[in-house]
Order: C-alpha cells, then structure tokens, then sequence
C-alpha cells in the first residue's frame, strides 16, 4: 500500500477529527497499535526511521522534548540549580570582602545618638561618612561636620549594651553602626592656625570675622554660651561645636585637657556627606556659606601681599641699578 493511502476498509468522506498520525504512533508496543492491518500497514510503510523515539529522547532537531526522566533539558536544570548553590558561598564571600573594603577605605555608616547636633542631626538619624578623601592627604576644613574618635575624656565612662553576634558582624562589615566604638560627631569652627573666639551674647568670632551661624544653629540656640577665647588653634588639630549649643559638650568644656579641648586631625574618622536614614530625612551636609566669607583665611589674606612684594623686589632692585650706574656715568 503506498505511503498515505487509506487504511483497508471504506470510511465515509466526511470522518471526525483525529490527532495526527506521530500522536497515534507515541509508542511502538502493542497498546499504541490500530486494529487491522492498519497496524501492519503503517509499521512497514514507515519503516525504521520513522517511528518517534522513546520518552526522554532527542527529537530531530537533536534539542530532546525535556521531558524524560533523564533527558538533556532536566539534565540541564539540574547542572544549573547544583551550580548556582555551589557559587552562592562564593558570592556571599565577595560581597563581604567588598562591603569590608568600602567601609574600610571609602564610606562608613554612623548613627547619632544624641541631641547636640540639631537640627541639622537628629537622634537616630543615619549618616555616611567619607573616608577615602583622608587617605589621598585630606585635611578637615572650617564649616565641615565631622567624625571623631574620643581624644581621652569627652565621653563619659558608662556601660554600653552588649551588641549581639550579628550585629557584631554587620557593624565589622560596615552594614551597621558600630554600638562599641566611642565616636563623636561635631562642626568644624576653625582649624590649625586659626584663632577663635566668642563674647557672652555676640557671634563667635574666626581671624577676626564674625561668624553668621542662623543658617545651621538650633532656633534659639545662643552662639556663645558659655564664653571662651581667644584660642589659637595649634597646627595639625581642629576646633569643633556643636550645632545645638546649649546641648553639645563639645570644644569649649574640654579646655582642661591635653590639647586645650582641640582635636588631633589624626583622630578625624572623616566627612559626613550625608543623611542615609531615615528617607524622609534624606539630605547632603555642604559647608556653610559663611565659612566662605572673604578674608576669614588668614593664609589667604597674607598670600597676595606676600606674593606682591616677592614681585616687587626684583624691579626695586632693577630700577636700583640703573640709578646707581647713572650717578656713576656722570
């Protein structure tokens, strides 16, 4: 019988609709068998290579149904879900290594525990602190809010609550604030070389100029409260304050101690750039800009006149010569 002729008994023309001849021949067993000499018919007509191949085998285009037990698409599932849990130690590992660094050299994650610092700071807000800057050679400026170690003194001895394992271990990755550390976080009012100083009632006063605070001040915090000064600062170290005056122990209590209450550059953590946490409270921290007032850097204000009489010089000593050369030619 030819390849596609009708099976041996007449059927009407108009046939209800059946699956395909590969439907019907899923399996070559005796189940999958029409009655007749269809059966027959169909098995040599097809021939060797026409029959489908057993569940789980690769289909003629060699990509496989999936669908066997062991077929090359399960296979591949499963290699890929043995690899993924193989690499996840390996990623959770980088990505400790990578979080070590970044708070070890770049960014730092700091809460603020008290008052002193309002309203630019409020309790429990959560800020990042810039440590790369400090390692090319940085140096803290007038205006900047900064992080600081305890020089020997500011905080007071008491217990603080025993952090738990893992926050033990997310405050060493830099995840999370560190509960142990006795850090502090103050403004920058002036820096080595600088002389401040502030009048009960008036303005603290920095080289001469005094100092508009209304921009960064707790409303109704007084300036200069209590009294203090003139105070030079000594090179390499630093005046802080705190924004919220009468609430901060900061620079001016500390007067009695090594240092005169200035703070080493050395126990400078870094910059706070800006409030992490909470999101509503999101914000960055730039320098004031009356720590940008003409002629509040000492440094600044001699260095033009310095540099004029560096210029002058060899022109008084030209102009000199010919004058003396003069009075010798007549």
């Amino acid at each position: 019988m030819a390849v596609g002729a009708r099976s041996g008994h007449d059927e009407p023309e108009k046939r209800p609709d059946r699956p395909a001849q590969p439907g019907a021949a899923m399996t070559d067993d005796s189940t999958g068998r029409p009655n007749g000499d269809q059966g027959s018919d169909q098995g040599s007509d097809q021939g060797p290579d026409r029959g489908t191949a057993p569940s789980g085998d690769t289909s003629a285009d060699g990509t496989g149904d999936g669908h066997g037990e062991d077929g090359p698409g399960r296979g591949r599932d499963a290699r890929k879900q043995r690899s993924f849990w193989r690499e996840l130690p390996l990623l959770i590992g980088i990505a400790l290594v990578l979080a070590l660094l970044i708070k070890t050299f770049l960014v730092q994650a700091f809460s603020i525990p008290s008052d002193s610092m309002m309203n630019t700071l409020q309790r429990g807000d959560r800020v990042l602190v810039d440590k790369l800057t400090p390692w090319f050679g940085s140096e803290p400026e007038r205006g900047e809010v900064v992080v600081f170690h305890d020089p020997g003194g500011w905080l007071e001895e008491g217990k603080t609550p025993e952090p738990n394992v893992l926050q033990k271990v997310l405050s060493f990755i830099g995840l999370m604030p560190s509960a142990e550390e006795k850090d502090l976080i103050k403004r920058v009012i002036a820096v080595g070389g600088d002389t401040v100083s502030c009048k009960e009632g008036g303005k603290v006063v920095l080289n001469g100029k005094e100092l508009d605070e209304t921009s960064y001040l707790y409303p109704g915090s007084l300036p200069c409260e209590p009294a203090f000064g003139p105070i030079k600062v000594p090179e390499g170290r630093i005046w802080v304050m705190g924004d919220n005056r009468q609430n901060s122990l900061d620079s001016r209590y500390h007067q009695e101690l090594a240092g005169g209450g200035t703070v080493s550059n050395d126990e400078v953590v870094g910059r706070a750039v800006v409030i992490a946490w909470p999101v509503t409270r999101w914000a960055t921290l730039p320098v004031p800009a009356t720590f940008d007032q003409p002629g509040l850097s000492q440094a600044l204000a001699v260095a033009p006149g310095a540099a004029g009489l560096a210029g002058a010089l060899p022109l008084v000593l030209w102009r000199r010569k010919k004058l003396v050369a003069r009075h010798t030619a007549e």
